[in-house]
């Protein structure tokens, strides 16, 4: 096992949770970074270092574009700077806050039936295709969507372009300069977002149904007629390079860089998102506009809609949205990656405690085994409290506050992460526990009746954390647009985790838990803490 040492900061910082689920698990982590379990109640201090979307089977996803579906969810970058945490925050008109806090107790009642809902595949006259769930119990409109790219497409020397585009999109549009689209956006009632992934740009847009069409056309400027105009650009970009300087000091960011280059390498996964002080100040409006007409093409668009609106109107608003867009998209290559596994990666930093990241091989969504990974990883650390980590680390020996497991995947790399935090003095005492857990998985597997609780576990909450509000069923809906697994996926679901038997989970458990992980070690040196 090869070993690399890198000094950092006397700082940690608390991670932040990245939203984005499509079905079966909940989270997406985009970056190495610190990740907080919140959507199941068991937030730690670990930093699951990652790059590549969390996708596994952890109920309760976010959106990076999308809530869990059952692939994997939230997109957006963990531990690493996005525009998302630097711009000002989403504006949502006060009306709509009103309404929603308002309607709020008559949505909760319909959540059982929304296992049942009715899923139709909507294609408009120029070919743009979208799921709509018709929903008419509160008159809002939620809309989901992608473009495959991501943050991969930025050009060399240009790393962070697709992230300060993303800021960009309610900056000015048409004929409205940045002022003016937020006013109307206010006055609308609408509340509208866009993130840059590693694999796709996703964008949200959250509307009365009254105030639609006003809504659906101020949509329709920013993403086929954004201005970039110079002073927004300089604007947001001093506020991305506010961050980056920051992270420059934080131990975590550059723990973070170090465990991606560990892992890929030169891959366009190892680099920043957010970008670099030099990359930044390279970007000029015309980059911009020529990133968009290479991304924002109909034939690498995906979209959900649910809410207060037919598929006939439907129709007409995605040609009025996107029909005015190129039909192809002009995207760079990437190549697949497998994360460089068999070797530890050390960041040293004088604090108390020492977080502890390891990284295995993981699965394909559309794999054979994946509900088999997918069963055994809920056994192994994805269950909150009853997992074998769980019971191991933090039950029998009061290791650590939190310890999981996550099975990880992007469109062109998948791993299986465990990731905990403990005392600096108890660090090597910790690594040794986990490994010997994984150990005893890989060679022995689950027992029968941790199976069958764990698939009555899975079953049973997917409508509670994937389809509890409109945001959430359309973010679902995109996922599984995104994972190509069809409109009847949902009716299919039980049947195909009800199948999956004992013997293919222990399979799979020796199949990814066999190999020497990649260790990352984050804190003091051969956790020697200085006494506070």
């Amino acid at each position: 096992m090869t070993s690399l040492s890198v000094c950092a900061a006397p700082h940690l910082p608390a991670g932040t949770l990245s939203p984005y689920s499509d079905g079966e698990s909940g989270a997406v982590i985009d970056g190495f970074a610190n990740h907080q379990r919140s959507e199941e109640g068991r937030g730690h201090c670990g930093q699951p270092l990652l790059p590549v979307t969390i996708r596994g089977e952890v109920p309760g996803r976010a959106m990076r574009g999308g809530a869990d579906s059952d692939s994997y969810s939230s997109r957006k970058s963990v531990g690493s700077y996005h525009l998302s945490e630097a711009i000002a925050p989403k504006r949502i008109a006060i009306p709509l806050v009103i309404l929603l806090l308002s309607l709020v107790f008559l949505v909760l009642p319909a959540l059982s039936a929304r296992a049942a809902m009715s899923i139709q595949e909507v294609t408009s006259s120029k070919g743009i295709t979208a799921w709509l769930v018709e929903d008419y119990s509160v008159p809002l409109v939620a809309i989901r969507f992608a473009f495959d790219g991501g943050t991969t497409q930025d050009p060399a020397g240009k790393v962070g372009l697709a992230n300060l585009m993303s800021g960009l999109f309610d900056e000015g549009a048409g004929n409205l300069d940045s002022e003016s689209f937020q006013i109307k956006l206010d006055d609308v009632g609408a509340e509208m977002s866009f993130e840059a992934a590693r694999d796709g740009i996703y964008g949200s847009m959250r509307m009365l149904a009254e105030q639609r069409d006003a809504a659906f056309d101020l949509l329709r400027l920013a993403v086929t007629e954004p201005r970039f105009d110079q002073a927004p650009i300089d604007r947001i970009r001093a506020q991305v390079l506010s961050g980056i300087i920051a992270n420059e000091l934080d131990p975590d960011t550059l723990a973070q860089r170090k465990w991606l280059e560990a892992l890929y390498g030169t891959h366009p996964y190892a680099r920043p998102e957010e970008g670099t002080r030099q990359s930044i100040a390279t970007i000029t409006p015309d980059d911009l506009i020529a990133f968009h007409k290479a991304n924002f093409a109909r034939d690498g668009l995906h979209v959900a809609v649910v809410g207060a609106i037919d598929a006939e109107t439907l129709k007409k608003k995605l040609d009025m949205v996107f029909g005015g867009l190129p039909q192809h998209q002009a995207l760079a290559p990437v190549a697949d990656v497998d994360p460089k596994l068999n070797q530890q990666l050390e960041v040293n930093y004088d604090q108390p405690q020492t977080s502890l990241q390891l990284a295995y091989p993981g699965v394909e969504r559309r794999a054979p085994d994946f509900f088999a990974a997918v069963l055994m990883n809920e056994i192994l650390g994805g269950s909150a409290f009853t997992s074998r980590l769980f019971e191991e680390v933090r039950e029998k020996r009061g290791l650590a506050y939190s310890v999981s497991s996550d099975l990880v995947d992007h469109q062109h790399a998948n791993a299986l992460a465990i990731t905990t935090a403990t005392r600096a003095d108890r660090a090597a005492e910790t690594l040794a526990v986990v490994r010997e857990v994984v150990k005893r998985m890989a060679q022995e597997g689950p027992t029968e009746a941790e199976l069958a609780a764990t698939k009555k576990y899975l079953i049973g909450a997917y409508a509670i954390n994937n389809l509890n509000s409109s945001g959430a069923i359309a973010a679902t809906l995109l996922e599984l647009q995104l994972d190509k697994l069809g409109s009847d996926y949902m009716q299919r679901r039980a049947a195909l985790i009800d199948a999956v038997t004992l013997d293919q989970v222990k399979a799979a458990a020796k199949k990814l838990l066999s190999a020497e992980p990649a260790i990352m070690v984050v804190g003091p040196k051969h956790g020697e803490a200085k006494e506070e």
